[in-house]
């Protein structure tokens, strides 16, 4: 089975995933009348299961509309007791610490990973837990926000092995963690 555990999200240019008070809505800034995907759903159907934490699984409710993910997600929290009852069988609540996580995971032969969420991300990169990132730059500046990345408490080194321009104005990086 292979294991590897995969970021894939936008940031503005300044590197904040969403707004002051958590808004996403200038995600939808840059037109995009063809509706170009920009590799999501291609990056879904290689992953098993997604990891998100209860931020993101708000957020996600929020949009008010049916479940977008066909894949497990687990959604990592100490303070959620449950999940709708809509969701039952699509979305379960863990709890324990980032590599604890993932070795129940892959012990139930979900080996590719998609982690989601800034605080989540950020607790899955402290413990050099992730072997690729996917960030697409959205070309506005937020001044403020949610960033994508936290302190470490040592370097963790990528690289680039794939950068692609989107509507001529979005530019998508994905890196590989260098061992």
């Amino acid at each position: 089975m292979e294991k590897k555990n995969s970021i894939f999200i936008a940031t503005s240019l300044d590197g904040y995933i969403a707004d002051r008070d958590g808004g996403i809505e200038w995600l939808d800034k840059i037109p995009n009348p063809e509706q170009i995907d920009m590799g999501y759903h291609s990056f879904m159907s290689r992953i098993d299961a997604l990891i998100m934490g209860r931020n993101t699984f708000k957020k996600v409710l929020s949009f008010g509309i049916s479940w977008p993910f066909e894949k497990p997600v687990f959604v990592w929290s100490r303070t959620l007791k449950e999940v709708p009852n809509e969701l039952a069988g699509k979305v379960e609540l863990i709890a324990g610490q980032p590599k604890e996580i993932l070795e129940r995971l892959y012990g139930r032969g979900l080996g590719r990973i998609y982690i989601d969420g800034g605080k989540t991300i950020q607790s899955f990169l402290q413990d050099d837990l992730i072997d690729e990132i996917t960030i697409t730059k959205i070309p506005v500046i937020l001044g403020a926000g949610i960033p994508l990345f936290g302190e470490l408490s040592q370097m963790q080194t990528f690289s680039l092995v794939k950068s692609e321009v989107f509507l001529n104005q979005i530019v998508q990086d994905t890196y590989i963690r260098k061992r």
